[in-house]
């Protein structure tokens, strides 16, 4: 049995909003798998555990560079908020962004080797990052990028510096930028529901199966006639078609105007979006949690030994 710390149930509630107690709970019947507690919390609580989830965790920049069909997006990493209003560590970011959109560098290590110069630092990215580390005081990290090219146009959207779309497209400008704004506020995972992953699709049906399962039991455990398999069957399949109705951007109700889907809005225009890239800064990444409790407790032991 996994131990269940105070830390491990406190970064468990910040991603799910849940009762601290549920929290402890989902852990330990994880035996301390958080992904697995996430999905327990989601059966129990429903949508009320799920709406933290997309909380960031990490700090930085997303930077977008484009002209026409080509361009480049890149997330660029570091320790704190006010580093990330660093006008340094703008400039670099923006020179990065620029450098993938020119070069088309295969991953972070080819990046890090194309030439560059800022203030005092280079001549290559990988002096300017360190440089800059020196400098700033925080590690400095290149995370992802990708770059644009081809017969597509590019609608690009930045929500400050923490979220980064990327439309490629063909017709209308403005319906495409509009489309770039919605993926920002609505998150979709796809264009379409036959391209959701798999695996997100088993999760949710695994949950809905779960959730019917429970209240099966609760109806039994009240007297009351539990639902024939067949029941159960379509409400998960429900659940699961809600599901992929929600995450998928042709299905989304267009946040311009929802009585209609982003693809009755795009047939209406004859515009084709053929893709989407969307980062938000620190997704996937955990933040270290300090436990301030156990960090208390050994400064006070500390002191009473010297």
């Amino acid at each position: 049995m996994a131990l269940i710390t105070a830390s491990m149930v406190g970064e468990l509630r910040a991603k799910t909003d849940a009762p601290m107690m549920e929290c402890k709970k989902a852990l330990t019947e994880a035996d301390g798998d958080m992904a697995r507690a996430e999905e327990i919390l989601r059966v129990k609580l429903g949508n009320k555990a799920g709406k933290a989830a997309s909380r960031i965790t990490a700090e930085g920049v997303i930077a977008i560079a484009a002209n026409g069909t080509a361009g480049a997006m890149i997330e660029v990493n570091c320790e704190t908020d006010f580093v990330s209003k660093n006008d340094s560590f703008l400039a670099f970011t923006k020179h990065l962004a620029d450098l993938v959109a020119t070069h088309k560098p295969a991953d972070v290590a080819a990046l890090s080797g194309l030439p560059l110069a800022q203030e005092s630092f280079g001549p290559t990215v990988e002096d300017v990052r360190k440089g800059l580390i020196g400098k700033i005081g925080e590690n400095v990290a290149i995370r992802r990028f990708k770059h644009f090219s081809g017969d597509h146009k590019l609608a690009t959207y930045l929500h400050g510096v923490r979220i980064g779309v990327v439309v490629e497209y063909t017709g209308d400008d403005v319906a495409a930028k509009d489309v770039a704004m919605h993926v920002a506020a609505m998150k979709p995972v796809s264009l379409s529901q036959a391209q959701v992953p798999a695996e997100l699709v088993e999760k949710e049906r695994r949950i809905a199966a779960e959730k019917a399962a429970e209240d099966s039991a609760a109806a039994l455990a009240a007297g009351k006639p539990a639902q024939s398999p067949e029941i159960v069957a379509k409400r998960v399949e429900g659940s699961v078609q809600k599901y992929l109705k929600e995450v998928s951007l042709f299905n989304q109700p267009f946040v311009k105007n929802d009585k209609q889907t982003v693809e009755q809005m795009l047939k209406a225009i004859n515009t084709q979006v053929a893709g989407f890239t969307m980062y938000v800064v620190g997704e996937g990444i955990e933040k270290k949690v300090d436990d301030f409790a156990a960090e208390v407790a050994a400064q006070v032991a500390a002191a009473k030994t010297a």
